[in-house]
């Protein structure tokens, strides 16, 4: 039984895998941990899938990862000590949830959809260490983190999805194009797709997200 920091849900790998993955997902904005647990039986079955819920209660079944405004400029202010929290907590239930269930970090990948991909791309720059890759649905990269990041030597043989809808109305493109330009200047192997669609993870998004993480564990891939 996994005793982590986070509420969380947990779909275990199938019975009988040698060498069993870990996919921890975070929600969005204003959800909770069934949102993307959801997605589950579209995973690959020799991933462990972890849903957390989000720290930060905001009303009924409604969570966050941290506060957050939006100036009228359209600059975006958000809740740095919550932030760090959040991200701390997010090591702590990564580095816990894989010695609970036997997986070592080169097995293991964080994602998010929106404010839950903040927190999948900040630790995987900041701490890449505790994983393999990181997948990031619609979000954006903390100007924050950026000071943070580690050496680049850290991310050698590391991977990054980054997926992003053409017609976002809530985080614009250009957000994913930053993060495809920090990506870009680090030795990882980066998987970068634009969809049509708005703030949303539509079918042939899914799709395409799910090959990646099958081929995650191809030799060579």
């Amino acid at each position: 039984m996994l005793d982590l920091p986070l509420t969380f849900l947990h779909r275990p790998a199938q019975p009988g895998v040698r060498h069993p993955w870990l996919l921890v997902l975070m929600h969005g904005v204003g959800s909770n941990e069934q949102d993307l647990f959801s997605l589950a039986p579209h995973i690959p079955e020799h991933f462990h899938v972890l849903s957390l819920r989000a720290p930060f209660r905001m009303g009924p079944g409604s969570f966050a990862w941290f506060d957050f405004s939006i100036e009228p400029s359209g600059e975006r202010t958000i809740n740095e000590a919550q932030e760090a929290q959040s991200r701390a907590l997010l090591e702590q239930v990564v580095a816990s949830a894989a010695s609970g269930l036997g997986i070592a970090p080169d097995h293991v990948v964080v994602g998010g959809f929106s404010q839950g991909g903040i927190m999948a791309l900040s630790l995987l720059l900041t701490r890449p260490a505790l994983l393999h890759a990181a997948l990031v649905w619609h979000s954006r990269l903390l100007p924050q983190i950026v000071p943070h990041i580690a050496p680049a030597e850290a991310f050698k043989g590391k991977h990054l999805w980054v997926s992003h809808g053409t017609h976002d109305n809530v985080i614009p493109l250009a957000n994913a194009h930053a993060i495809r330009r920090q990506a870009q200047a680090l030795p990882l192997h980066l998987a970068y797709e634009e969809f049509a669609g708005a703030h949303e993870i539509r079918a042939a998004e899914l799709a395409h997200t799910v090959e990646w993480l099958e081929e995650l564990g191809i030799p060579g891939a």
